[in-house]
């Protein structure tokens, strides 16, 4: 009995071990992957520590999230330790106290935690970024120093100090020769605590950073859409950093231990770990300014999409320029125009149609100078110039653009079901528990008015209530899945018939599994269009216009279209990969000259009454 319990042990353990190990290592093997795709091995390459290493925004969010993490310890490390070997001399109402205060932002929703820190900042009018996280890393570090330190403490003998201050000590080397050697192993735990913490932290830190400042942990949730494949590398590398450490923390003491300590040897550590930090501190702080390049030393200030951005442009463009780019990224338009209203400063922005329309109409945009992106705009696609919600392009230069349409697997649909059911697909009870719905509810709207025949940007409630029935109707008959960004890699695994999705993502889906296909109804569809703009409070237009004139060249724009997978403003760009890397692949080049598709219009009250009415469709889907 005894030996089948063992074996049971040993098995649970050899799963457990490969639970946590295998994404780990597989996440090692594809950080040297030839291509871009996630799961399938190409062949080997440096391809992406070659990308991480050339990404200043990548190489930055490292140094950020280290720095961050070695500060708090340490600050947070002193502190904890020296409040808790107070507290062990408190009278005890103030130690129960502070015990209770201590333990509350423990229990505490790191949510709650982050919101109020954020409001703090805010009232006290503290400008958000780098110090503003460090403090809330400290902040939210010294409980569990101090959690870990107290134990220790109250192990020791009460007379311990006293002793030794009988014995000639002062009351300083009481606390530094006596004290803290006995306790130690609860400093350098809470330490180890603390370093874990901030290193892996993304919710307070989301919540009190700004002008550009990230950890690693922002930077991957900017790419929750699409997961870049340089994340591996940087991984990897993070991977062995710690594992490096831990080796150190592990073998220093059996080294200590058979080369015992020499006099002088504190002294020659202490210079040599001194010299260490700083030839560090130089080669990640100091770098060379001494160049002739025209915006040596200024920094472009964007605001994009998390998944918007080429793999080189970023690098190529600060090779040219000289300049530093630091790009925030946003997941809704919804987002972008709130952090703008409220006069948050940012050089450039990339907002879709309806969302640009409400700037200008807002006045929160800078009229463009026409002979300074002119040659931009000649280079573009017809379909995406002079359109509603832009006339004349005063406002915008074209970034990307594509359609919303259906992605559909080829091996349970056929094309002729699609052209016969158009969007009414949703509702064929054939397909009941096979399809994703997007959560959106411009998007889903769309579908249900271009499945009535009317118009996505119609006025009329009567219209909308119908267009909102065809959707009550599809979650209560269909059971959909209702989805965001996950669609991208769940229908490249072919884990559901249908979904609803921008064409862009279609692109890469197919690019991925040979058996997913992309239809655009014939009742139209949204044709979309993503512009580049400079809002009126940006501080550096000059440079602003300069990456707009890059992004939309064919290096630039070829870079970004070919990587992200949304088609290209630029015209050769679009007909050379169209018929290059997207070859075969339809939703790369989206529709065009369609009497039915049409562009959003921005009409404030309709949103809100859509935005309603789908928060009620979820509801009903949730109860269904």
């Amino acid at each position: 009995m005894k030996k089948e319990k063992r074996i049971f042990g040993k098995i649970m353990m050899a799963l457990v071990t490969i639970f946590f190990y295998l994404p780990i290592i597989f996440m090692i093997v594809f950080s040297f992957n030839d291509s871009k795709s996630l799961t399938h091995f190409t062949g080997f390459s440096l391809r992406w520590y070659q990308t991480m290493l050339k990404s200043h925004d990548m190489m930055e969010s490292l140094y950020v999230t280290i720095a961050i993490a070695l500060l708090a310890t340490i600050i947070a490390t002193i502190v904890g330790t020296i409040t808790a070997i107070g507290l062990s001399s408190s009278k005890k109402i103030l130690r129960k106290l502070v015990t209770q205060i201590n333990d509350f932002p423990l229990m505490n929703p790191d949510i709650v935690t982050a919101i109020g820190l954020m409001l703090l900042f805010i009232t006290f009018k503290v400008e958000k970024g780098f110090v503003t996280m460090l403090l809330a890393h400290i902040a939210f570090c010294i409980p569990y120093v101090i959690l870990s330190v107290t134990p220790k403490i109250r192990s020791l003998d009460p007379n311990l100090a006293d002793a030794a201050m009988d014995l000639g000590a002062t009351p300083t080397q009481a606390l530094v020769k006596v004290i803290i050697p006995q306790i130690m192993p609860g400093i350098i735990s809470g330490a180890l605590i603390a370093f874990t913490m901030s290193f892996d932290d993304f919710i307070i830190s989301y919540f009190t950073t700004g002008k550009g400042v990230k950890n690693l942990s922002i930077m991957v949730y900017t790419m929750s859409k699409r997961v870049k494949p340089s994340i591996n590398a940087i991984s990897t590398l993070v991977v062995v950093l710690i594992t490096g450490a831990l080796l150190i923390l592990n073998l220093w003491p059996m080294y200590r231990e058979k080369h015992p300590k020499k006099p002088g040897n504190n002294k020659k550590t202490a210079i040599v770990s001194v010299i260490v930090v700083c030839v560090i501190a130089c080669l990640v702080f100091f770098k060379d300014s001494t160049t002739e390049k025209p915006y040596a030393g200024q920094t472009l200030h964007i605001y994009n999409w998390g998944e918007y951005t080429g793999e080189n442009i970023i690098s190529d463009f600060e090779e040219k320029t000289g300049a530093k780019v630091v790009m925030d990224n946003f997941d809704s338009n919804e987002q972008m125009y709130i952090k703008v209203a409220n006069n948050e400063s940012y050089d450039l922005l990339v907002p879709s149609d309806y969302m640009i329309e409400r700037l200008i109409q807002e006045d929160l945009l800078m009229e463009l100078d026409k002979e300074r992106v002119q040659d931009a705009l000649d280079l573009c696609v017809d379909d995406t110039v002079n359109l509603s919600y832009d006339p004349g392009n005063k406002y915008s230069v074209p970034y990307f653009w594509g359609s919303v349409g259906i992605v559909y697997d080829k091996t349970k649909v056929s094309e002729a079901e699609l052209e016969q059911q158009g969007w009414n697909i949703f509702l064929n009870e054939k397909y009941k528990g096979d399809i994703y719905l997007y959560d959106s509810e411009r998007d889903s709207f769309m579908m249900a008015l271009k499945a009535l025949g009317y118009s996505m940007n119609t006025t009329d409630e009567t219209e909308i209530q119908e267009a909102y029935n065809w959707l009550i109707q599809c979650v209560q008959t269909m059971e959909p899945e209702i989805v965001t960004d996950e669609i991208i890699d769940n229908m490249a695994q072919a884990r559901k018939s249908i979904g609803l999705v921008y064409s862009g993502d279609a692109a890469y889906i197919m690019s991925e599994n040979e058996n997913m296909g992309y239809y655009e109804p014939k009742q139209g569809t949204n044709i979309w269009c993503d512009g580049m703009v400079i809002p009126k409070n940006a501080k550096n237009v000059d440079l602003a216009y300069e990456y707009i004139n890059f992004a939309t060249e064919y290096d630039g724009a070829y870079d970004n279209s070919s990587y992200v997978g949304y088609s290209s403003s630029n015209e050769e760009v679009l007909y050379n990969l169209a018929q290059g890397d997207y070859e075969g692949i339809n939703a790369y080049l989206p529709r065009s000259g369609y009497a039915k598709d049409e562009h959003f219009k921005y009409n404030e009250t309709t949103k809100k009454i859509m935005s309603d009415l789908w928060s009620r469709v979820k509801i009903v889907a949730s109860n269904s």
